[in-house]
């Protein structure tokens, strides 16, 4: 039976907002800026809190550049001025993230800002501290979840949002929220989706047997709940097929496409299936063109207004490493041709799309061994490419599942044939670099194949949701990740080296550039470092003049050096569509002259099948004459026995006449 804890309900904005700003020092004094912040803060983190403040209290800055050489003064004016027209709420919950970043526990601490209630909820076998109250103000608790190995994980400040997401308050560690409602058969390969603050789990395996039923987790409430399949204008529940090693993908809002999966009895060609989550049905959706062939185990991933499908194993169990593409608009299949060396043929591996251009693929597994390569194909040109890895590259590993946050792609879970893989790692897709963001201990869930991984986004932050898996046993659990400002940005934000005494008005104006620039596209945090107290004044911004003329001469020459590249490019094009000109002129007269050739060939064909003919016919005759001309022997050799017979009677004839006329007597005629 599960325990029953106080969880502490947490602060809503703008009011968690107010609270964090009083505990930094702003207190809406004029000079609360630069009062008591550096003290409790680095210096970059200063400069930031103060331009978000700024611009969750103010607005956009409209002051003008201050005209003193104070380097304080530039840096604060250009770290706000470069948060352009960011919307005060945003600012307001970018303003507490890095505050919990820098500081984690300053929600506890805050005892003369913070007062709140306490609401009862269920735990689900996690044991939780009752709050402690301290000056007559509620303290949030802290949080110990059982390993499986049954070692303690250590305590971890608690923090709660408004929504009743109460189970993460760290940042990079995996926790388990509390669950109710009846919990899902424990299953792995099922197919996962998240579609207005819900979770949809779809079909898996069980014992190795295939499921087909379709749990929805409110990931507000966190509660299970299973949804009952009907019929067009019916309300009996009707079978669906069973799947697992499938995908599952959110379509229009409102539908859940499966797309593929090994079952009992597979068609030859891949299947895609519908449910309508209004009408609580599912559909076979009609496609045009050649379809794949039937599969699981394979990679679908969604670019732009398409799907594409990669690798997979078939009924047969054969490996696969061929590509498709389904047109959602249009709803036609295509089997795309590539250049480059193609992945070797696997499933089970981990793909993702960067800036709508460029599939990733990264580990799997043969029927012998598993992968930790990344290829990528640009599908612009169709063309694979095996890059560089960098950082702390993965272990090989297939099962594992994936998600991206902006242009980071977080990957967790997998086994290598001997056990499953602890660690939680991401990939920053643009500069390819690899870091490790957490490591669990023990044979727990988050360690097993055929896990699932989902993004949700709760107040501006985005969470990372892993449900069941496999690892020698069958999983239902679920758990929550919530990713770091900096463990999604730390391959970014220092891209360029830059020394400890860089001015603050260059990393301000880098960090408000990138900052803006994710808000346009709704990611938050990407602030590079910045600086603010114990800067030397004149010395210090000549410094910074010669940083910035330097980093701007390498700038321009990098940007000469591409214009050139440009250049040559656009002259080996036109060189290149010169030969191409050239060779369909070639190409013409060689087809005509083949065209010639053909027709000369066919009059000479024509020609022999006529000789031929002819030959057959004086065959046949000369056949004739032969037999003709054995019938005249024959006849000759009668005739020759005739006429010799005719002679003999003769003279027989003859002889009997004389001899009478003679005198000679009839015996002696007898005798003779």
């Amino acid at each position: 039976m599960a325990a029953m804890a106080r969880v502490s309900s947490g602060l809503a904005y703008p009011e968690r907002f107010y609270a964090a700003a009083a505990y930094v020092g702003f207190d809406g004094s004029p000079d609360s800026s630069t009062k008591g912040v550096s003290s409790k803060f680095s210096n970059d983190a200063a400069l930031l809190l103060y331009a978000l403040y700024q611009q969750a209290t103010v607005g956009p800055c409209k002051i003008p550049k201050p005209r003193s050489w104070s380097p304080v003064e530039q840096s604060k004016w250009t770290s706000w001025n470069g948060l352009g027209n960011m919307a005060s709420t945003e600012a307001m919950r970018l303003f507490v993230k890095i505050l919990e970043e820098e500081d984690p526990g300053w929600y506890s601490r805050a005892s003369n800002f913070v007062s709140e209630p306490a609401v009862q909820v269920e735990k689900n076998n996690d044991t939780i501290a009752e709050p402690v109250a301290e000056n007559g103000n509620v303290l949030p608790e802290t949080k110990t979840i059982p390993a499986e190995n049954g070692n303690l994980s250590e305590p971890q400040d608690k923090d709660v949002v408004s929504e009743g997401f109460g189970a993460v308050g760290v940042y990079d560690q995996w926790v388990a929220p509390p669950i109710s409602g009846p919990r899902p058969k424990a299953r792995y390969e099922h197919g996962a989706a998240v579609i207005d603050d819900k979770m949809y789990i779809f079909g898996g395996n069980h014992n190795g047997r295939y499921l087909s039923d379709l749990q929805a987790l409110d990931l507000r409430s966190w509660t299970w709940s299973k949804l009952e399949v009907k019929t067009a204008g019916e309300a009996s529940q009707v079978p669906v097929a069973p799947f697992a090693g499938h995908a599952l993908i959110p379509w229009e809002g409102n539908k859940l496409i499966s797309i593929g999966g090994h079952t009992k009895d597979p068609s030859e060609t891949m299947q895609v299936k519908v449910f309508d989550l209004p009408a609580q049905t599912w559909s076979t959706l009609k496609t045009y063109g050649k379809p794949p062939l039937s599969r699981g185990g394979h990679s679908v991933t969604l670019a732009g207004t398409s799907l594409v499908i990669f690798g997979g194993q078939d009924a047969n169990r054969s490996l696969l490493n061929d590509l498709h593409i389904l047109d959602l608009e249009t709803m036609t299949w295509d089997e795309m041709g590539t250049l480059g060396v193609l992945p070797s043929p696997r499933s089970d591996h981990a793909a993702a799309v960067h800036a709508e251009r460029y599939l990733l693929i990264f580990g799997g597994g043969s029927h012998a061994t598993c992968f930790n390569d990344l290829h990528v194909l640009d599908l612009q040109t169709m063309e694979w490419s095996r890059p560089t890895q960098q950082g702390e590259i993965p272990s090989p590993r297939a099962g594992h599942a994936g998600v991206t946050v902006g242009e980071n792609w977080f990957i967790t879970g997998g086994g290598n044939n001997k056990s499953g893989v602890s660690e939680t790692v991401v990939l920053n897709m643009s500069t390819l670099d690899w870091s490790i963001v957490t490591t669990v201990q023990g044979r727990v869930p988050l360690a097993s194949e055929g896990l699932s991984l989902v993004l949700c986004s709760y107040n501006g932050e985005d969470i990372l949701v892993s449900f069941g898996g496999y690892n020698g046993r069958y999983s239902n659990e679920v758990n929550v990740l919530k990713p770091s400002h900096k463990s999604t940005l730390q391959s970014k934000m220092m891209e360029t080296p830059v020394p400890d005494s860089v001015s603050a008005v260059q990393n301000a104006t880098n960090a408000t550039r990138d900052l803006e620039s994710e808000t346009v596209t709704g990611h938050e945090g990407n602030i590079r470092e910045i600086l603010v107290d114990n800067i030397e004044s004149e010395p210090m911004v000549s410094k910074v003049e010669e940083t910035s003329e330097r980093l701007l001469a390498a700038l321009k020459a990098d940007k000469e050096e591409l214009e050139s590249s440009l250049s040559k490019e656009k002259l080996q094009t036109l060189q290149l569509k010169q030969d191409l000109t050239d060779a369909e002129a070639r190409n013409t007269d060689l087809y005509k002259e083949l065209q010639s050739v053909r027709g000369q060939l066919a009059t000479d064909q024509s020609r022999c099948f006529k000789l031929e003919v002819d030959a057959a016919e004086l065959k046949q005759k000369l056949q004739t004459l032969e037999s003709l001309k054995k019938e005249l022997e024959l006849l000759q050799r009668q005739k020759a026995a005739s006429e010799q017979a005719l002679n003999e009677k003769r003279r027989q004839s003859s002889g009997g006449v004389w001899g009478w006329i003679a005198g000679t007597p009839l015996d002696q005629q007898d005798d003779a």
